[in-house]
């Protein structure tokens, strides 16, 4: 059944991806377009750009518009309740252990091993969609731009998505 399978995916997504919704990015691309083939990779790179925009947790609403894409509102609460579940259950269960041997060195090199290992999954993601989404010398202006407004001028990034938008219509 497509609901079960749904759920299944995403559970495994949800409890193999460290690091947030943009280190999952990888997790998703492989499971839903090489793996399953329930999308292709412009419905893909549609789907991650609506979750960036949208309020909520990237790799939540991913799996939500996926969910929903392949299988209508069930779709949707199979691959939601499948990805959020992993975080819960290892959350309470970290707590637990946190709160238990917080004392132990061991516990300070376990987040010190994780912290690079999560910085190239969120490169990884970066590329993969940089690499199919950056595709001429417009949209190098537009991201340069976008990333000027962010660093350099502390613009709000809902605002520069809007105008990057509007200048992606203007241009075309």
């Amino acid at each position: 059944m497509i609901y079960i399978k749904l759920f299944l995916v995403f559970f495994k997504i949800g409890l193999f991806s460290f690091g947030g919704g943009y280190a999952m990015i990888p997790f998703i691309q492989k499971e839903i377009i090489d793996i399953n083939g329930w999308l292709t990779l412009e419905q893909f790179m549609d789907i991650i750009a609506i979750s960036q925009m949208t309020p909520g947790p990237i790799a939540v609403n991913a799996a939500t518009f996926v969910g929903y894409r392949i299988a209508g509102f069930w779709g949707a609460t199979s691959a939601t309740l499948g990805v959020t579940l992993p975080s819960v259950i290892i959350i309470l269960f970290l707590a637990f252990m946190i709160t238990k041997y917080r004392a132990l060195k061991w516990v300070d090199y376990f987040f010190l091993g994780i912290r690079p290992a999560v910085i190239a999954l969120i490169v990884k993601a970066a590329y993969s969609l940089g690499k199919n989404s950056i595709l001429g010398i417009r949209d190098v202006l537009i991201a340069f731009g976008v990333f000027l407004g962010l660093y350099a001028f502390k613009i709000n990034p809902i605002l520069l998505i809007a105008l990057a938008a509007f200048f992606g219509i203007l241009i075309n």
